[in-house]
């Protein structure tokens, strides 16, 4: 049996955060669900905390480190993909949209993407319509319907309150769905993959 792999994003900048708090909880939501449709799945969690300079770096020089490359041949390998940002001032931090800047613009193209964000109030949650979900939708993903905002008073001593916890497990289950109709990744593309035959190349010569 194929194993479907999850690559969960997260982009918070504080240790503990609860943006990779909300990532786990959709993570687990989504792994739980295919799991009761018989799927076999790995979670391949990443926090961009840890790929702060690397990410500058690449976008500086072009060229990304040894940890960051397997970080972004796992994203664009994985059949889905979880992606949770804070809000800061209306919109995903800078360090969550650099990451995603080192993508090819048809990386994602097709793939099955949730969202979520979190903030310092509910009236941040429309930055994931107007933010997050447009991003996406230019990458050509597809993204689920439901999208999971969670805000300080969410969370009650660190534990999921009811209607969050409702959220994330529609959510999970519209991720787990949008996988399941899909075809397995055949993983990262070759960037040294011949796009044409020889034979097309030489008529094209010849032409």
């Amino acid at each position: 049996m194929t194993t479907r792999t999850i690559a969960v994003v997260s982009a918070g900048l504080s240790q503990p955060s609860s943006t990779r708090l909300l990532a786990d909880q959709l993570a687990a939501a989504t792994r739980d669900e295919l799991v009761r449709h018989g799927e076999q799945v790995a979670l391949r969690p990443v926090e961009l905390r840890e790929h702060a300079h690397d990410i500058v770096n690449h976008l500086l020089t072009g060229f990304p480190s040894e940890p960051l490359k397997q970080v972004l041949d796992e994203v664009t390998a994985a059949d889905g993909l979880i992606a949770v940002s804070p809000i800061f001032n209306a919109s995903y931090n800078g360090l969550f949209k650099s990451f995603f800047d080192l993508l090819d613009a048809d990386t994602l193209g097709g793939r099955a993407v949730l969202i979520g964000a979190t903030g310092g109030t509910a009236r941040h949650s429309l930055a994931l319509e107007h933010a997050l979900r447009p991003m996406f939708t230019y990458l050509r993903a597809v993204v689920a319907p439901t999208a999971v905002f969670a805000a300080p008073e969410d969370w009650s001593g660190g534990a999921v309150d009811g209607a969050l916890s409702a959220r994330i497990g529609r959510a999970g289950r519209e991720l787990a769905e949008l996988v399941r109709r899909s075809a397995p990744s055949s993983g990262p593309a070759d960037p040294f993959a011949l796009t044409t035959s020889f034979d097309q190349l030489l008529r094209g010569q010849d032409a």
